[in-house]
């Protein structure tokens, strides 16, 4: 009797031990495949409506998770983390770039697509109206009052932006070095991509032996991950083709989508990241635009939803008209999408890499300067007064106080039209 109840009891603890592992493995499986199977459509429309509202800067990261976690249930709280950890480490626009992996986790590599189209249409449609009307009425004296009084308004974003990122990213003396050597390379005309490229190398060195924790890891299948590389590999090859037919119909046309491209490519740390890169292609490489200008579209920028990127939009406009709006937008978002579909699979390689960490970390440090030396080139082309020291000051210390951005240009364009 005593061996037939301990057979009994080593079946039931055999029995327990299979079931926790059967739970464990479909707690694993739960984080690397999608929770249901969301129709692109649905997941269009609802990133769409998303999209119409989603103004705030890192916010929008926030409002992504409120939907996919809370409101639809698509994700769990843990795979959508994981999710944005990934869209953290590599370049692009992160927000943009978090809606696109919420897609391809609830519908796949066609679910992707949707999100990522569906969040920024709306930023898109409204940008190429302002950008008709800033063309239309610059020259009045309302409009010229509002954007001189914009201007110090958007050197106070990127002052937040700056001080924001430099908490975030300077932890050390040797952070600090980098970022000082990239603010006095861009400072005096240097390349911001030498720049970042140069960050990057030395901080291979400077932090050897310096264990940075890597992030969580995202598991995929190997099914699922060779679809979604399979897409990815489509996409690249249209954009490829398209890169053609632009050299063939005009060089101007080609010239903005290979700039925009280029500058997504090396936008590490969200979209403020790209300002400096397009700043120096688009106002002090090629001429395009003046530095106020230039200005102008980083504020029109934010009083549309979406990311800061959208500035793209605005250039594109102003160089080639509503198809040149269409090419700098393409440009600018492509790698976003191309980067979260081809690192998904690899994430946990990629993360687990000492040289990938140390070398994020520069890249990181080496933006803090950038902008730095942004803020200084912004401040020294504004128009300053009394009252635009004031209103720049006030707009800087409603954005440490949390004051949503939409508001501070609209308040602050509706001062300068009355006071400047």
């Amino acid at each position: 009797m005593a061996l037939r109840a301990s057979i009994r009891q080593d079946r039931w603890v055999n029995i327990q031990e299979s079931q926790v592992g059967v739970a464990e493995m479909s707690r694993i499986a739960d984080r690397s495949q999608p929770e249901t199977r969301v129709p692109t459509v649905r997941l269009f429309l609802a990133f769409l409506r998303l999209g119409l509202t989603a103004f705030g800067g890192p916010a929008m990261v926030a409002y992504i998770r409120d939907l996919a976690v809370k409101e639809k249930r698509w994700l769990s709280q843990e795979t959508f983390e994981d999710g944005a950890a990934l869209c953290q480490s590599i370049p692009g626009a992160t927000a943009m770039q978090t809606a696109a992996y919420v897609g391809l986790r609830a519908g796949g590599p066609l679910g992707a697509l949707a999100a990522f189209l569906g969040f920024g249409l709306p930023a898109f449609a409204l940008m190429v109206g302002l950008s008709a009307a800033y063309q239309a009425g610059r020259d009045l004296q309302p409009v010229l009052a509002a954007f001189h009084g914009l201007h110090v308004i958007v050197i106070a974003i990127i002052a937040n932006a700056t001080l924001s990122f430099g908490r975030s990213s300077i932890k050390n003396g040797r952070d600090t070095i980098l970022a000082a050597g990239a603010a006095a390379f861009l400072v005096f005309h240097g390349s911001p991509i030498i720049a970042i490229v140069a960050s990057a190398a030395l901080s291979v060195l400077l932090y050897q032996g310096v264990n940075f924790p890597a992030r969580t890891s995202i598991a995929g299948s190997p099914d699922s991950g060779r679809q979604t590389l399979a897409f990815a590999g489509i996409l690249a090859l249209l954009v490829a083709v398209g890169l053609v037919v632009l050299y063939l119909l005009g060089r101007q046309l080609f010239d903005l989508a290979t700039l925009m491209l280029k500058v997504d490519i090396f936008a590490f740390g969200g979209g403020f990241a790209s300002v400096p890169l397009m700043l120096h292609e688009v106002v002090g490489v090629r001429h395009w635009l003046d530095s106020q200008t230039f200005m102008d579209g980083i504020a029109l920028g934010q009083v549309t939803p979406g990311p800061i990127v959208i500035t793209a939009t605005f250039v594109g406009y102003q160089v080639a008209g509503v198809l040149g709006a269409l090419v700098g937008t393409i440009g600018i978002f492509t790698p976003s999408f191309l980067m979260v579909l081809v690192t998904v699979p690899y994430f946990d390689r990629l993360q687990h890499s000492p040289w990938f960490r140390r070398a994020l970390r520069g890249v990181l440090a080496s933006f803090v300067g950038l902008l730095v030396a942004v803020t200084i080139n912004f401040g020294l082309v504004a128009s300053w007064s009394i009252p635009a020291v004031v209103l720049a000051v006030a707009a800087f210390t409603a954005l440490r106080l949390k004051v949503d951005i939409i508001w501070v240009v609209l308040v602050g364009a509706a001062v300068s039209t009355l006071l400047l």
